[in-house]
């Protein structure tokens, strides 16, 4: 049986980074495409993959997945052999969904709209879906705890998404540098996928 191409769509100064690093921890082989802001991500063979026209992006044989989130979901499970999410019926299946779409929707709702200066009015706090800054990081925090990783005590593609959130929020002071989150992410940045991922993009900048 034939494994079917897999090509990554990425620019270096973009959340492709963590998709980079997906595809690293995954140990499967992969084409790179680079495309530039405003030319090549905007033109027509590129909207075809994602008509938002960002990245990033992946074609795996005939399939195409876009948003971050879903990217690591979706290596995931295409590739067990890499163990980087837990079996399809254990009981680790449910914070594993949980944490890795909490940060694709609370936390980067709630860092984004920090960024920005937006300030949510404190009677309008449940329109938004994240309640307050604060109390998503407190929540990411306690799911934190000692822990080495999210889920299980085995590392996963919720780690992948979340650490990178976290480590990009706290580089760019979006994100308070709180031990719990400090102590997390150093031990994820060191990873040797990690460090592959981040001199595959280092060199393209």
């Amino acid at each position: 049986m034939t494994t079917p191409g897999l090509t990554f769509y990425t620019n270096p100064k973009s959340r492709g980074r963590i998709v980079r690093w997906m595809l690293e921890e995954t140990g499967a082989p992969y084409a790179t495409e680079v495309l530039e802001y405003g030319t090549s991500m905007k033109a027509a063979p590129y909207l075809a993959i994602n008509p938002m026209g960002k990245v990033p992006a992946i074609r795996h044989g005939d399939t195409v997945v876009t948003e971050c989130a879903a990217i690591c979901a979706y290596l995931a499970d295409a590739f067990p052999q890499a163990g980087l999410a837990p079996p399809a019926h254990s009981a680790a299946r449910g914070p594993y969904y949980r944490w890795l779409f909490f940060a694709a929707g609370p936390l980067e709702a709630a860092w984004t709209n920090q960024a920005l200066g937006v300030t949510v009015p404190e009677e309008r706090a449940a329109m938004v879906g994240y309640g307050s800054f604060e109390r998503v990081l407190d929540v990411l925090e306690g799911a934190i705890g000692a822990r080495e990783y999210l889920v299980d005590d085995r590392f996963s593609a919720a780690d992948v998404y979340v650490g990178s959130q976290l480590g990009f929020g706290m580089q760019f002071g979006m994100i308070d540098k709180r031990p719990t989150f400090a102590r997390y992410w150093a031990a994820l940045e060191a990873r040797p996928a990690k460090q592959r991922a981040d001199q595959l993009d280092g060199a393209m900048t």
